[in-house]
């Protein structure tokens, strides 16, 4: 595992299990900034929001996203822009940990 405590966006932590640390930074009014540290060779569940549109910033690590039909490679630095109700999953088919940064609006739904 790859040391992130730099990383660390200072929120609540609302899982922590096998497949991903996700945790929520709910300090502002309207948006939340979440956090997934995807473990070696998982996925996230996969999943979409009609009426929420997503910012991923990917932090550390590489892997692969899924936006509706589109599957393509992401890698520290790169921003995903997730549509209204488009699904998305992202998966870590390495051997070290993928963490992003995701921003959404706070008051359309919990994370």
């Amino acid at each position: 595992m790859i040391q992130y405590t730099n990383l660390n966006i200072c929120g609540d932590i609302v899982k922590d299990n096998e497949t991903y640390l996700l945790r929520d930074n709910k300090t502002l009014k309207n948006l939340v900034l979440s956090q997934t540290v995807l473990h070696p060779a998982q996925s996230t569940r996969g999943h979409s929001h009609a009426g929420q549109e997503e910012v991923y910033f990917f932090v550390a690590g590489s892997g692969e996203m899924e936006v509706g039909e589109e599957s393509f490679f992401v890698n520290r630095g790169d921003i995903v822009l997730i549509p209204d109700g488009a699904f998305h999953r992202v998966h870590n088919p390495s051997e070290i940990d993928l963490i992003f940064n995701c921003v959404f609006d706070g008051g359309q739904r919990n994370h």
